[in-house]
């Protein structure tokens, strides 16, 4: 018989996932990261959930964070998802390296992600090797439309239950 673990692996490795720049700041710190692990997690009361890497210095900053921004990574937008992603802040400013402005608690707010939120952070939770930060959104801005399937074209499906 299989192990789980292998058949598991093989089975969410197939999964295509949106990913996401996550960027925040402690008061001394700022940081961010590109982040794979996150998902809406409430309708009403809007919560999002976003899961930062415990070996990641962005976790780091994050612990002792208040926000996250979440920003929504564009499809042409490989140069930052590259340095989000393939790049380390113990080593380098990523924020000396693209645009960006000033927002909730100091967050960084990247300039070419202009579809994002920043969530206040309501709770942290051990996930494994990552920590799960539950957001509650207090600022968001949506300038363009993704290729993903639109949550404008889902609030037309009658619920099978109650949300």
């Amino acid at each position: 018989m299989a192990d789980p673990r292998d058949t598991f692996n093989a089975l969410v490795s197939e999964l295509d996932y949106p990913m996401f720049v996550v960027t925040t700041a402690n008061g001394s710190e700022r940081s961010g990261c590109l982040v794979g692990f996150a998902t809406q997690s409430s309708i009403d009361p809007p919560r999002f959930l976003v899961c930062l890497s415990k070996q990641n210095r962005t976790y780091r900053v994050a612990r002792e964070a208040d926000v996250l921004a979440v920003h929504f990574l564009p499809a042409d937008a490989g140069d930052l998802a590259e340095l989000f992603g393939g790049e380390t802040g113990d080593e380098i400013d990523k924020f000396a390296r693209c645009e960006w402005t000033a927002g909730p608690g100091g967050v960084p707010l990247l300039d070419r992600c202009r579809n994002r939120f920043a969530g206040r952070v309501l709770e942290r939770t051990d996930a494994g090797d990552h920590v799960a930060f539950v957001l509650e959104p207090v600022t968001a801005e949506k300038e363009h439309a993704g290729g993903q399937f639109p949550f404008h074209r889902a609030k037309r499906i009658e619920p099978g239950h109650e949300a």
